[in-house]
């Protein structure tokens, strides 16, 4: 699928769902992996992550232009468009689009990787496990506010 048949997707939902035409530009963003889409005030455009439509579907895609549609139109009546107005809460629900879109299968596996790095605090012994290497110089204990020293993990199989 491609920008052409997006804007033209986004236009007859917004036709459809909310009974007013979308006169900006619809396109999809590659870079877009940890949200469905993005709405700009500024501009008014909008960006669908094609990774979404590739997993989850045209189904779930079209829940994830009305969530932006809903951003859309109510910035544009100048109410709330923000995720904790009321307004935006009651026109989502509304139109049936979704709150929240789902994680990519390929980010899942993100979380899985192993910790390589530890910090403990030199006053209580607090510790602190880390995927990436962070300088303890910049950052305190969160119990006793106590300085930091960096570790690292030999075993990374480790929790």
């Amino acid at each position: 699928m491609d920008n052409q048949v997006l804007q033209q997707w986004v236009e007859r939902v917004s036709l459809e769902s909310f009974g007013r035409p979308f006169l900006h530009k619809a396109s999809f963003n590659s870079r877009l992996k940890a949200t469905g889409g993005r709405y700009f005030t500024r501009t008014h455009y909008i960006e669908i992550s094609p990774h979404q439509l590739a997993a989850f579907g045209v189904e779930e895609t079209e829940k994830i232009i009305k969530h932006e549609l809903c951003h859309y139109h109510l910035h544009l009546m100048k109410r709330g468009y923000r995720h904790r107005d009321a307004d935006f809460k009651t026109l989502l629900a509304h139109v049936g689009g979704s709150r929240y879109c789902n994680s990519l299968p390929e980010r899942s596996g993100r979380e899985a990787m192993p910790y390589k790095y530890k910090l403990i605090c030199i006053h209580c012994g607090m510790e602190y496990l880390r995927k990436r290497k962070v300088d303890p110089a910049r950052y305190a204990c969160g119990k006793c506010r106590g300085k930091l020293k960096l570790f690292v993990l030999d075993n990374v199989d480790m929790p």
